[in-house]
């Protein structure tokens, strides 16, 4: 058999699976993290080293979350070691210096080569001189901090504080990341080492926090945005942001990049600007002093990575040791795989599954769409269908509760709504959005005439039952929330119960396997805090130049003509933004632009929330910027637009339902039990009347145009969910259930 590594996950071919008929399909490595073209492969002592920082630092996390201190249990004073709780600002300082440490190590500026250059380059020996400054930098932080602590009073007037920071700090931190960054961009790439280059942005990034700690603990904290703020503020600043933005466009590729780069030009250019856009005339110095703080980068986006969404990718990380993934996938295997285009069936399950718990719609599209697309394509789903399934189930993870993708802890944060109402009010769109594509996949398989997979194909059911309990630590993390604990505490109780169930299976985690699952928590981690601290610079242009409030106006002049046009209008603006872009920082981004406006219109903000949150996840389908129909073309092997085009298809139903919970709250849980079950069985019937017609599948036959558009606009009556519509919709269902039948035996 034939099969090609790409990291961690084994992607066996078509002539591979083909090949499966005499054995059955088993999930193994799906949810293990892909290895990017850029991510450095290490081995022997440097591999142990990175191991190691990698696990502490997401152990310091974990330590931190919960208030566990070494020196409280022991009563030994360690030098150095933390103490928890940390104050806040330095919790989240450490946190991004953390991941910018780790990020630089790991990832390299550009792809590597097929082959590696040679191991030495004249650029290293110029990275090697920035390296100079960059410590001198470190050096004179540290050198302020011990002043500081004897007793010197800082300021931002004083002439030799101000000297110091400039000439002694500042520059040279400033020319250091400069060239670090340059270096990086240049130099020939070796996988297996670390280039001098990032070492050196590596300690730029300590510099930073040391710093900002340092000041951030003094009466200067309140002089951000003013023009007493210290200017070594405002450098530290910049340096820091240019840090974040390389790591991001390392990490994450180049669409945050440019629209975060769109909008710190804005905050210099916007005084020169018409319109609503015209903004005050601002300082670099007084933008950079306050956007390094919880104003911007240290804000709501990094406070939900440095919580909630590094405590969950701690949890997938032991739930990926426990071999809890492989689990969900086989188990959807056993379960749907006979069904008529049962690979389809079974991505629906178990990428919306994983897609919930990792965060991110591409990324798990390499995961377990690396099985389940060349098995759709086994059984008869076109390259294109089969990658859009893929695409779509993997996407809609990221609104599947509890998790959500981490979008549900950030939307708690910037609105204040309790965690658990959101979840609650995620519960039907999330089914309405998987019905969907279950019905899609569905009528695409009956139009085609595809068989499902034979039994000898398929995991033994009977097998996969009695291993249910490996359901248990996604239980638990759900009876803990809805008992009242805190997502921390129930985060942490769900990540233990991964580790307790891998006891009674082969692969019973010992402390090995745990340090094993920190230090992938810690690599798993870097894609997220970099994206969200990234998204954090938004927010401080959007915060200091008050564009969103214009914006807003806007939408309220908008909705004086039509306010659906309102809606159509921050639609677009969210997918627009989203494109291209992680589903946190989407959501973020829009959430700040578009959700205020909105909530001025005078929409509640879950539903404001929620509106722009959908959009912002389903930009990862909609052409021509659709990155998880991208990824699964890449593995499906066709065309890249057809599959988002075909994706976007497949998922269109949750381009409706945030329309739905628009005219019809009961969809988020908002009235009577009786309000809420009709909507939900209404709009599931609407739903299915949606699928049909734009499958052109009804009644167990082919559907003309006519019946097509008459069933769409049937299902559109059944989705506006008032009592008028919904009989309306029956109706129209019932005529149309009796020309399909009619028709049907004046053909027999």
């Amino acid at each position: 058999m034939r099969s090609e590594t790409h990291g961690a996950i084994t992607m066996t071919s078509d002539t591979n699976l083909s090949d499966q008929t005499d054995g059955p399909v088993i999930a193994d490595g799906v949810d293990e993290e892909p290895v990017e073209s850029n991510r450095r492969i290490f081995s022997g002592r440097t591999l142990l080293i990175i191991a190691i920082m990698s696990g502490l630092y997401a152990g310091f996390h974990m330590a931190a979350l919960n208030g566990w201190s070494i020196r409280a249990w022991t009563g030994i004073d360690i030098p150095f070691l933390p103490v928890f709780p940390m104050e806040t600002w330095n919790f989240r300082i450490v946190h991004v210096a953390g991941a910018l440490i780790l990020g630089f190590t790991l990832y390299s500026a550009r792809a590597f080569p097929d082959q590696d250059g040679g191991h030495r380059h004249p650029f290293d020996i110029l990275a090697m001189l920035a390296m100079l400054p960059a410590l001198y930098a470190c050096y004179t932080a540290i050198g302020f901090a011990i002043q500081i602590s004897n007793g010197v009073m800082w300021n931002g007037i004083d002439e030799g504080i101000k000297a110091a920071e400039t000439y002694h700090y500042g520059y040279p931190l400033v020319a250091a990341t400069t060239l670090g960054i340059l270096i990086g961009w240049f130099r020939p790439r070796i996988r297996g080492t670390i280039a001098p280059a990032d070492i050196v942005l590596s300690v730029c990034g300590v510099a930073v926090a040391i710093y900002l700690i340092t000041i951030f603990g003094t009466l200067m904290r309140n002089s951000t945005g003013t023009p007493f703020a210290p200017i070594g503020m405002s450098l530290a600043a910049v340096a820091g942001t240019a840090l974040i933005m390389e790591l991001t466009r390392r990490v994450a590729g180049l669409a945050l990049i440019i629209i975060a780069g769109v909008f710190l030009i804005y905050v210099f250019v916007g005084d020169l600007l018409p319109g609503f856009l015209n903004a005050p005339d601002i300082t670099w110095q007084r933008f950079f002093s306050q956007v390094y703080t919880d104003a911007g980068i240290l804000g709501p986006t990094t406070a939900v990575s440095s919580t909630y969404i590094i405590l969950f990718i701690i949890f997938a990380a032991f739930l990926q040791a426990s071999k809890v993934g492989d689990y969900f996938v086989n188990f959807a295997f056993a379960a749907a795989g006979r069904a008529r285009g049962g690979p389809a069936k079974v991505a629906i399950f178990a990428s919306g599954l994983m897609g919930m718990i990792n965060g991110t719609s591409a990324g798990n599209v390499v995961a377990t769409g690396s099985l389940t697309i060349p098995l759709m394509k086994k059984v008869g789903y076109r390259p294109k269908t089969a990658g859009a399934v893929e695409a779509a189930a993997s996407t809609g993870g990221q609104i599947m509760p509890p998790i959500m993708g981490a979008g549900a802890f950030i939307m708690a944060e910037i609105t204040g709504i309790p965690y658990t109402e959101i979840a609650i009010a995620a519960i039907i769109p999330a089914i309405l959005y998987f019905v969907s594509i279950y019905f899609m996949v569905d009528f695409e398989a009956a139009k085609l005439g595809m068989r499902g997979m034979r039994e000898d194909e398929l995991p033994k059911f009977r097998d996969m039952a009695r291993r249910v309990f490996l359901f248990l630590p996604i239980i638990i993390l759900i009876g803990a929330l809805f008992m009242g604990y805190s997502v921390i505490r129930a985060g942490t109780l769900a990540t233990a119960s991964a580790a307790v169930v891998s006891w009674f299976t082969p692969y019973r985690m010992g402390m090995k396997s745990v340090f094993k699952a920190f230090e992938l928590a810690g690599v798993m981690s870097i894609q997220i805090i970099a994206v969200c601290a990234c998204a954090g610079i938004i927010v401080g242009v959007i915060s200091l130049t008050g564009v969103g409030a214009r914006f807003s106006s806007v939408l309220l002049n908008i909705a004086d003509a039509n306010q659906l046009l309102a809606l159509f209008f921050a639609m677009c603006i969210s997918i627009l933004l989203g494109m291209g872009m992680p589903t946190t920082a989407a959501y973020a981004v829009a959430a700040s632009v578009v959700a205020p406006g909105l909530v001025q219109l005078g929409i509640p903000a879950l539903t404001a929330h929620f509106f722009v949150f959908y959009f912002a996840v389903v930009s990862a389908i909609t052409p021509p910027v659709a990155l998880a129909s991208y990824a699964a073309a890449g593995i499906s092997g066709a065309n890249p637009m057809g599959t988002s085009v075909a994706s976007f298809k497949i998922g269109i139903s949750a381009f409706i339902v945030p329309f739905m919970f628009f005219y019809n709250s009961a969809i988020l849980m908002d009235g009577t039990w009786f309000e809420v079950l009709r909507a939900a069985l209404t709009a599931i019937f609407g739903v299915f009347l949606l699928s049909s017609g734009v499958q052109g599948w009804w009644v167990g036959n082919r559907a003309g145009p006519v019946i097509r558009v008459a069933l769409i606009v049937v299902a559109l009556f059944m989705i506006e969910g008032g009592l008028t519509s919904d009989l309306i919709g029956v109706g129209g269902a019932v005529a149309l259930f009796l020309i399909a039948r009619v028709a049907k035996q004046k053909a027999v």
